[in-house]
């Protein structure tokens, strides 16, 4: 080797060796990166043309290098630890997979979807879930049981925006439900109250008194008064049909309504509400899953309910989020409903380490990676998605310095070697001179 290689092969070494040292700052920079992947840097050895297909040359001086270069790469397979947060929105991968994400709400072409495994997911100020890193998060709509109702599931192109809804708007009741059990052993033609309770078309809570007599051995009219929303001797509109017959037989089991089914109507309300009807389900004919009438348990011979409800719901704030591992977004509000949000998937590739990278923790699929596989998160060799939770950056301080050692080390040799060949060249010229 001349002179001139050795002088070579010793700078490459040293822009080696700073490429290196570069990647491990960079490292150790981002030990608190959520999500963060290790840079690294692979070294291979430059052989000249003439030295490698030389047959006049020794086999030694065949080997002869020109030096070394590098090229950089990021660690896709290694994964920080995920650990908990206080904040419900955060999300971690707990194995392979990455979130898709978008750099806007309105630029969502599959072709510009990214992916990234930082999870530091928070709402903005529309509701939207966005991440540190300003990308927002993708996934599916879905019906009340969490399943996709776009046709287009499973595709990118089927992802929107996930956006919680920061108050749940009102519903006007349609179903009410009662179970109670009424007290064979009252007189007939006495009777005992209770009362129930619905919500009108603008979202007032509307109470509906409720009496039941006894009019004959197994036979109850239940007579409902006038709806009122504060104040009962105040109502707020009619109720009808406002008298409903229920039979039982000689074993205390519901036989009939009548009206059946029971449809009532909410009509005239003072708060402006629009009409409204809901049914009155009181139970199967033939079994015990709503009225009954038996012995009561008291000597005072009251009703006993078991369940009042109603699908009716008011205006409510959003109160709390809650993420499953399935990917399911919940949503709780103060009015104690709480919706499915979406379904977010996890993104696979046949070659993650072929992703390239767009900043920080976020990648663009590359025709090295190939194209994003969708799927449920848990499912198919995907990981499970945990709530309230990030993933650490992949960077271990302790294996990155004892890279920086040796790349210290080495680029001090290299620059040794440039000193000794320096004074060579001082040693050359003398000589010629």
């Amino acid at each position: 080797m001349s002179l001139n290689s050795a002088l070579n092969s010793a700078v490459s070494g040293l822009r080696a060796q700073s490429s290196a040292l570069s990647a491990i700052s960079s490292n150790i920079a981002n030990a608190s990166t959520t999500g963060y992947k290790v840079e690294g840097v692979t070294f291979d050895s430059l052989v000249s043309a003439s030295a490698a297909t030389s047959t006049s040359l020794s086999s030694s001086d065949a080997s002869t290098g020109d030096g070394v270069s590098t090229s950089t790469y990021r660690d896709m397979t290694s994964h920080g630890e995920v650990t908990s947060t206080t904040d419900s929105t955060n999300m971690a991968i707990d194995g392979t997979g990455f979130f898709v994400v978008s750099g806007s709400t309105t630029d969502v072409a599959p072709a510009t979807d990214l992916y990234t495994r930082d999870g530091s997911f928070d709402t903005d100020g529309n509701g939207y879930l966005v991440n540190s890193s300003g990308d927002f998060l993708l996934g599916y709509a879905t019906d009340a049981s969490g399943a996709p109702t776009n046709a287009s599931a499973g595709t990118l192109s089927g992802l929107q925006p996930v956006q919680i809804p920061t108050t749940t708007t009102v519903a006007a009741t349609t179903t009410a439900s009662m179970a109670a059990n009424l007290p064979a052993g009252l007189a007939v033609g006495s009777s005992v109250t209770s009362s129930m309770e619905v919500v009108d078309s603008l979202g007032v809570t509307q109470t509906i008194g409720q009496t039941w007599t006894k009019t004959a051995a197994n036979t109850w009219t239940l007579t409902l008064a006038n709806p009122y929303s504060t104040d009962p001797s105040t109502s707020t509109g009619t109720i009808s049909p406002s008298s409903i017959t229920v039979n039982f037989d000689g074993n205390g089991v519901l036989t009939s309504t009548n009206p059946d089914p029971v449809s009532l109507t909410l009509s005239g309300m003072t708060s402006g509400a629009a009409d409204s009807t809901f049914s009155l389900n009181l139970g199967t004919a033939g079994k015990t899953d709503g009225l009954t009438q038996y012995a009561s348990s008291d000597s005072t011979n009251e009703i006993s309910i078991t369940s009042n409800t109603h699908d009716g719901s008011t205006a409510g704030s959003l109160s709390s989020v809650s993420v499953g591992d399935d990917g399911l977004i919940t949503a709780k509000y103060s009015n104690n409903t709480s919706i499915i949000v979406a379904k977010v998937p996890v993104a696979t590739f046949v070659n993650q380490q072929g992703l390239s990278q767009l900043s920080g923790s976020t990648f663009m699929a590359s025709n090295n990676s190939g194209s994003a596989v969708l799927s449920s998160a848990g499912a198919d060799g995907a990981g499970s998605i945990v709530g309230s939770a990030l993933e650490a950056s992949a960077t271990d301080t302790a294996t990155e310095f004892n890279k920086m050692i040796v790349a210290q080390q080495a680029y001090s040799a290299a620059a040794q070697v440039v000193t000794s060949v320096e004074k060579m060249f001082q040693t050359l010229i003398q000589t010629m001179g």
